[in-house]
């Protein structure tokens, strides 16, 4: 058994990437990417920022690392769940894989965070809108659209760009993350994402029946 003083790098070093991933989600969801620092980082994983280093050479590869490692999986179970959902019918692939968008990634307030800094900080670090589009919002999007022209080709949704439809469809959530975190800090109320999901679901299968 290692003495208690030792450090958590040395005592769990299978855990260390994981382990930087982690802070590293929450300190971009604080401070943004331009002002997160390495060094904050290191410190809240327990390791030197030397050893941040050995597994990723910059701040980029960092966020990189961070939207594939610990948002991407949470938007792949989400996937998986709709399409597995689908089986039974369009309106049920949107009940189930919108509802667990809202609850299990949208409503994280660290993933909210990450999406306020790629609003924010595009312009000047355009790999950052890149890496998220990429990554998080291209796949989701195309899934998305696939399952409303295979509802359409179905007789489940009335004739219209599925696309088109698609964006329709995540606009209110959207809506709810940039609502918590420019609005709700100032003092506006909070808004349940969960219920916002629910009842906008309601609304938009209404909408696109035949």
């Amino acid at each position: 058994m290692l003495p208690p003083g030792e450090p958590k790098f040395r005592r769990r070093p299978a855990d260390r990437p994981a382990e930087i991933l982690a802070a590293a989600l929450e300190v971009f969801a604080a401070y943004g990417f331009h002002a997160a620092r390495l060094e904050e980082v290191a410190k809240r994983a327990g390791v030197s920022k030397g050893a941040l280093y050995l597994y990723f050479e910059t701040k980029a590869d960092l966020f990189r690392a961070v939207i594939q490692n610990a948002v991407s999986p949470n938007i792949e179970q989400v996937k998986a769940m709709a399409l597995a959902a689908a089986a039974q019918g369009f309106e049920t692939a949107v009940r189930t894989g919108v509802g667990l968008l809202a609850r299990n990634v949208i409503s994280d307030r660290r993933i909210s965070g990450v999406v306020r800094l790629v609003i924010a900080e595009s312009r000047t670090h355009p790999e950052l809108a890149t890496i998220w589009h990429e990554t998080v919002v291209a796949p989701g999007l195309e899934l998305m659209t696939r399952l409303i022209a295979e509802a359409q080709a179905r007789g489940e949704v009335r004739a219209g760009d599925p696309r088109l439809f698609a964006f329709s469809m995540m606009g209110p959530l959207i809506l709810s993350i940039i609502w918590r975190e420019t609005f709700e800090p100032v003092g506006a109320e909070p808004v349940d994402v969960a219920a916002l999901a629910d009842q906008h679901i309601e609304t938009v299968l209404k909408g696109v029946r035949p």
